[in-house]
């Protein structure tokens, strides 16, 4: 888990603890020298740390080890856009309007399209009104930063969502996440700005 990740949700005041899960004795080194008393690392079984497990593996293996929290938010490792005010309104508005689960989403205007059967059609938008970008309300992507859920919920569904699903907005430069090796340059670039303004 990247250190701007586990940096905002300790710094977020709604959140009691900060659990990173992981096979790996490096990360553990190195998330124990951040020295909070909000924060512990938990071993990671082989089975939900291989390149196929999925990260509902992982929670729920988690949540069937420890009873002692009543509500789940997973954190990214690979969204370090994620601030400790997006993740305190995220849980806010969670508990606010009970929902069973909600999950962070950013707004995009790009106009997308399929290709069936060697034809191209819109998926999003008419061509024969193209709507402006600026008039335009767009659609919600899941940016993947973070997901909220009850831990009852995530035992009986098995997935990070489900009920009454509710949505956090984010800003639309959080859509960007470390998945591929040129993503680090953009997000780098992004962090130094944003450090630079609040300098």
């Amino acid at each position: 888990m990247s250190f701007w990740v586990i940096r905002a949700a300790l710094d977020c005041s709604l959140i009691d603890g900060v659990v990173v899960s992981s096979d790996s004795d490096i990360i553990r080194k190195k998330v124990e020298e951040l020295q909070s008393s909000k924060l512990r690392v938990i071993d990671r079984s082989k089975e939900s740390a291989s390149d196929t497990a999925s990260t509902e593996s992982a929670m729920l293996e988690f949540a069937r080890a420890d009873d002692s929290f009543q509500h789940v938010i997973l954190i990214q490792a690979t969204s370090p856009l994620l601030e400790s005010v997006h993740l305190r309104e995220g849980i806010k508005k969670y508990l606010e309007n009970e929902y069973d689960s909600l999950l962070s989403v950013v707004r995009q205007k790009r106009f997308i399209w399929e290709e069936k059967d060697r034809e191209a059609k819109p998926v999003n938008y008419n061509p024969l009104y193209r709507p402006r970008r600026q008039e335009w309300g767009g659609f919600l992507v899941e940016n993947g930063a973070f997901y909220i859920s009850s831990r009852e919920n995530l035992l009986k569904t098995q997935c990070r969502i489900s009920g009454k699903i509710g949505i956090y907005e984010m800003p639309e430069d959080t859509y960007f996440e470390l998945d591929e090796p040129s993503d680090w340059i953009i997000v780098e670039h992004m962090l130094r700005q944003r450090k630079s303004k609040k300098v």
